[in-house]
């Protein structure tokens, strides 16, 4: 069973071929995240028109590096919501046109579920495995007029690969995680428990009230005058910091939600204080008035805070649920911060997925079409199916 998987929920346009629901057989993704730097935030007309420009040739590239022709591929499946309805709407009228000209089943993907099945991919096919122990790291192919392409493997300005020794092309799981699995979904606009008795039944604990722990970073990181995306740039900074510098709130909630827009402000007005200024004083000169000192104290807290507010929940969680395994999904979970602490609460063993299939990605699209497809799960009307910019779990 091969099931090509086309994601498009925000600025990555995405492409895989999985097979079984276990093995990856490619995965490419393109992103217009350069495009968006300046603008401190995704810009949904310019995400739009990027996926426009590059999604047949990711689509084709995934193909091709899976080795697959369209009489290889069992079904398409592709991700309807949540995301920009701008950016759902391209690989929604692509994936159904792939559908009815190649007659193609075709499986709507609720995009947050996606991520937690980047979890149950365990293998790898023969594009990696031919290259191994070959590596890649470094930028892909790139160009001012379209986005950066990263797929399997690196290219330099000339289109020439770039190979080193320092990061292996994909670190996989041992095994596939166990039901009753708990599920700890954190990204840009996510954050969510869920538990999963088995695959297509799971009860959503509890979810955020206000900002995803996602957002929140990059709302810090722009008090901070740190770059886009605010994950990576805080965590960066907090290297350099005193994560118990500062005493920062932690929102008192219904059992399993999440707030972090309290925390949020709270950084604001901590910040604010630091440079003895009052409330009314404007976040944007707040990052050439703080040192670096300060910047880097209030990343490493702020950093800690968020991390304890969900590891604190998924603990709460483990011990009322007592599941047989624990998952983190969603770009969030690249936090080497949260896999630390919660690798220190919980008292099983946790395995993390790959940090490249943690962010917006073809190949959790594809996976759960695997599973989908396996346990004849209804398929999508190619002529009729519609995207769903707010879907929920």
């Amino acid at each position: 069973m091969k099931v090509l998987g086309i994601e498009t929920s925000c600025d990555e346009t995405a492409a895989s071929v999985v097979e079984d629901g276990e093995k990856l057989l490619s995965n490419v993704v393109a992103s217009s995240m350069d495009l968006h730097v300046k603008y401190g935030g995704v810009v949904p007309e310019i995400a739009a028109r990027s996926h426009i420009e590059v999604i047949l040739p990711v689509i084709q590239q995934a193909l091709d590096d899976a080795g697959c022709d369209w009489d290889d591929i069992d079904g398409i499946a592709v991700t309807y919501g949540a995301g920009l309805g701008g950016s759902l709407l391209i690989g929604v009228l692509t994936a159904r046109t792939l559908a009815i000209a190649h007659h193609k089943p075709l499986y709507a993907i609720n995009h947050v579920e996606g991520h937690v099945y980047a979890n149950f991919l365990t293998e790898l096919g023969p594009y990696f495995t031919d290259r191994q122990p070959e590596f890649v790291s470094g930028p892909h192919v790139e160009s001012k007029a379209t986005p950066k392409l990263a797929s399997n493997q690196a290219h330099d300005s000339a289109g020439s690969p770039v190979r080193n020794n320092t990061q292996p092309i994909y670190a996989m799981r041992k095994a596939q995680p166990e039901f009753p699995m708990l599920a700890v979904i954190v990204s840009g606009g996510h954050s969510q428990l869920a538990l999963f008795r088995d695959h297509f039944d799971y009860d959503l604990l509890g979810q955020t009230q206000d900002d995803a722990i996602g957002e929140a970073f990059d709302k810090v990181a722009k008090i901070l005058g740190l770059p886009y995306p605010g994950g990576p740039s805080i965590a960066k900074a907090a290297e350099n910091g005193n994560d118990h510098a500062f005493t920062l709130p932690k929102a008192k909630m219904n059992k399993y939600d999440f707030s972090f827009s309290g925390l949020k402000t709270a950084v604001l007005r901590l910040a604010q204080a630091q440079i003895g200024e009052s409330y009314d004083f404007p976040s944007t000169k707040l990052p050439e008035r703080l040192s670096e000192a300060q910047k880097v104290d209030i990343a490493a807290s702020f950093q800690r805070i968020a991390m304890e507010t969900i590891v604190d929940k998924a603990k709460l969680a483990y011990e009322e649920f007592a599941p047989k395994s624990v998952v983190i999904a969603g770009g969030v979970a690249a936090s080497r911060e949260l896999r630390r602490q919660l690798t220190a609460a919980l008292p099983l063993p946790i395995e993390y997925p790959e940090f490249k299939l943690c962010t917006d990605n073809g190949a959790m699209i594809a996976t759960l079409g695997c599973f989908k497809a396996e346990r004849a799960q209804p398929t999508a009307d190619p002529y009729s199916l519609d995207i769903v910019p707010s879907l929920s779990m």
